[in-house]
């Protein structure tokens, strides 16, 4: 074993398995700008070493993987003006895309919490482990915000609407039920990753993709669908539209328990962040890249960053913890097709850019 890097991330090598641990587990290992800074590094070290045939993405304690990133940073950083958010977007924007890219094959052990951030640093991957414990959530539009680090992309290629239902209501999908939405491959119960895990840091260098799905299959339970896909049907008819409005009268019109109690999920949420979320996941279906996606997301990102909606929403869930958001403007119907322009317009030096080369 070879120790690499201590502190707020663990980075060793276990045989032929790269370990990325993120070690915050007070903060369910939520990701700094330096947390972030140092993964790219470790994928710099274990793409060039030989020896590592494979990278292994892991949480420390028993909460969850990665329950997002610093908000309260960010937030402080909002206050005053400051750059925080223009640095660490772009810093874990672009290191999205390298996961996407990876050369080797990279392993997500998503167990407990992933959020936000979270889903960032492992639902890219190549090979995505979830298990019986796992609560996988995109709840940004609950903060002001949207799904980003590359959410808009993998929402919407969700099957029919579960990208919209997911990424409007920030409800939570379970592990199955992140395998159906896309987000997830494998099923592994807890009991089981320490024997896989095992078997991983043996993989011979050079091992492809197909060899690391087989090395999983034999630990996984075969799941591929949770509670929510039994609903789909009625979450693709209630969300098929392209105004928040008609989403909110199509659950009205419902008028069942699941459709009011929905509609009462999307009441509490920035109707701000609402309409430019569902913006976002329909030019998202256009895309051809994940990359184009994060481009439109930090252009978004900047814009978010400057309202007061987002401070409001760090506020009441994470600051006062009063759970009482007063949002501008306060409903979808008040969202002007000048407000959604912000967030979609072009920024000039600021753009998101990626490196060409490693």
């Amino acid at each position: 074993m070879s120790e690499l890097v201590e502190g707020d991330l663990i980075v060793r090598r276990e045989g032929s398995a790269g370990i990325i641990r993120l070690n915050r587990p007070k903060a369910i290992n939520a990701m700094t700008l330096e947390m972030s800074m140092g993964i790219d590094a470790a994928l710099d070290r274990f793409e060039a070493d030989p020896a590592v045939a494979v990278v292994v993405l892991e949480g420390a304690g028993e909460r969850g993987l990665c329950a997002g990133g610093d908000i309260r940073g960010l937030y402080e950083s909002s206050k005053v003006n400051g750059d925080l958010g223009k640095v660490f977007w772009r810093q874990e924007y672009i290191m999205n895309a390298r996961i996407a890219a990876f050369g080797k094959p990279y392993i997500a052990y998503m167990d407990g919490l992933v959020m936000g951030g979270g889903v960032g640093l492992s639902a890219h991957g190549r090979h995505r482990i979830v298990t019986e414990k796992t609560r996988l959530a995109m709840p940004e539009v609950g903060l002001g915000f949207f799904p980003d680090v590359g959410g808009t992309w993998l929402l919407s290629r969700a099957p029919g609407e579960l990208g919209a239902y997911f990424g409007l209501t920030g409800q939570t999908m379970n592990g199955p039920d992140a395998i159906h939405a896309r987000f997830a491959d494998a099923v592994v119960p807890t009991e089981r990753w320490p024997a896989l895990r095992e078997v991983l840091t043996k993989v011979r260098p050079g091992a492809v993709s197909l060899e690391i799905d087989q090395l999983i299959a034999g630990f996984a339970t075969g799941e591929t669908a949770g509670p929510v896909a039994a609903q789909q049907a009625k979450i693709d008819a209630w969300f098929a539209h392209d105004r928040m409005h008609d989403i909110f009268v199509a659950l009205e019109a419902d008028g069942s328990e699941l459709a009011l109690a929905t509609l009462k999920t999307l009441k509490e949420k920035s109707p701000r962040g609402m309409v430019v979320t569902l913006k976002l996941l329909r030019l998202a279906r256009k895309a051809t890249s994940l990359q184009e996606c994060l481009v439109r997301e930090y252009r978004a990102a900047l814009e978010v960053f400057r309202s007061d909606d987002f401070r409001e929403g760090v506020r009441a869930a994470i600051i006062d913890k009063d759970r009482n958001p007063s949002w501008s403007p306060p409903n979808v119907d008040q969202v002007t097709p000048e407000m959604l322009e912000r967030y979609l317009a072009e920024i000039g030096a600021d753009e998101l850019t990626f490196p060409q080369t490693r």
